[in-house]
């Protein structure tokens, strides 16, 4: 009965094949941030604006096709877009690791296949966010999204420890490889699902369904103010963080083996929010979400003062206890308070807002970093992550928000 209330949602068979899918193909994915880094980093002359450089490569396509991607999941069916954005990501993934393999790729080589990869994530996020819901009782919405965020959780353990492993003693290559063939995998399980028959809105033009998300959107001010919020944070905090990191684990901490400790840290915290949030629900959901990501001035922090990796771990995990909570929060108070039919739309519009300058993020914290430095850098995303919490609080419409009573 035990496992019945932590794992319902599981016995379900479109979850559970859901569930093996994106679990594989997290995996994969939690081994490329490594595998990429230091392969750009390998290149002569390797900095971190190079890596910087390749970062904004995928982030750019993503933010620039998301609103398409919102309105093809909710015009032609979910999984369909899904099945077509991971067929790319595969057979991006799977040249750009076979080139490595075979002969060091230039910068255009990584730039070319990263922005593949980043035009299938565009394509996949707001899908994904709408299909939940179609593969699962309502009733278990709450640990579905918690289960679904064990998936990235446990990827961010297991692949970024075993890419350090194999980029140490290999080549990141084969990291890229594994990440390839856990796309295929991801492809297969969605591919089993038994869906019903779409009832698209085809009729309809592509700008009257993206102006009617964006109506959606905007009339919800607990979505908006948030999601604005988050596009700062993400550029002032999470930049610096992933390409910085690496940069510093390479030149004081020890290199790939230390950044992949660091980031298999997060994930283990992400999988320790991700069970907790399996059976605990917040009475105001964005609220705890909010004051959850507090914690992450001291990652930023250990990092800029090169603390013991111990140290930076610990921090990590603090930060991705953190993010499993605000995502599981986040994904069902959308799911429950947006209407079906444009939660696609609407999610695109939550992923570009929160991405829109995160590319800017990547481009500058090199340049930036040389001229005040690392320090400055990561105070004042530190600063700026109690300014962002402090800042969205102030909104009525963000602490109104209530769980149902009896939700799982």
């Amino acid at each position: 009965m035990r496992l019945e209330k932590w794992l319902g949602a599981l016995h379900e068979r479109n979850f559970r094949l859901y569930f093996v899918g994106q679990l594989t193909s997290a995996i994969g994915t939690g081994m490329t941030p490594v595998a990429l880094s230091f392969a750009v980093l390998a290149l002569r002359h390797g900095s971190a604006t190079d890596v910087g450089a390749v970062l904004t490569a995928e982030t750019v396509p993503l933010v620039v096709f998301l609103l398409v991607g919102g309105v093809a999941g909710d015009r032609f069916g979910r999984r369909r877009v899904m099945l077509g954005a991971d067929v790319l990501r595969t057979g991006a993934q799977a040249a750009l690791g076979t080139w490595i393999l075979l002969g060091h790729p230039p910068l255009w080589g990584f730039l070319l296949f990263s922005a593949l990869v980043g035009t299938g994530t565009a394509f996949f996020m707001p899908a994904l966010t709408g299909l939940i819901p179609e593969v699962v009782q309502s009733e278990r919405l709450t640990q579905a999204n918690a289960l679904n965020g064990l998936t990235f959780s446990l990827g961010g353990i297991v692949g970024p420890a075993v890419a350090g492993i194999v980029v140490a003693a290999a080549s990141p290559g084969w990291a890229i490889v594994a990440d390839a063939l856990s796309y295929a995998v991801s492809v297969w399980s969605l591919a089993a699902l038994r869906l019903s028959p779409v009832v698209g809105a085809a009729s309809e033009s592509f700008y009257v369904q993206l102006r009617h998300g964006w109506k959606e959107f905007w009339s919800r001010t607990w979505l908006w103010a948030i999601v604005v919020v988050a596009s700062v944070s993400n550029m002032l905090m999470m930049a610096p963080y992933l390409v910085l990191g690496a940069v510093i684990a390479k030149e004081s901490l020890g290199g790939a083996t230390a950044w992949g400790t660091i980031l298999a840290a997060q994930g283990a915290g992400a999988v320790v929010g991700g069970v907790a949030m399996l059976r605990v629900r917040f009475h105001r959901p964005l609220v705890a979400s909010l004051l959850s990501m507090l914690v992450w001035p001291y990652p930023l922090l250990s990092l800029a003062y090169r603390a013991p990796v111990p140290v930076i771990a610990v921090g990590a995990f603090l930060g991705g206890v953190a993010f499993a909570i605000f995502d599981a929060q986040w994904q069902t108070t959308m799911q429950r308070e947006v209407p079906a039919e444009v939660l696609s739309r609407v999610s695109a519009y939550d992923w570009f807002g929160s991405l829109v300058f995160l590319p800017l993020g990547f481009v500058i914290v090199g340049p930036v970093a040389a001229a005040v430095g690392v320090h400055a850098v990561f105070l004042i995303g530190s600063f700026f992550v109690f300014v962002a919490v402090a800042i969205t609080l102030l909104f009525p419409a963000v602490r109104q928000i209530r769980s149902p009573s009896g939700a799982a």
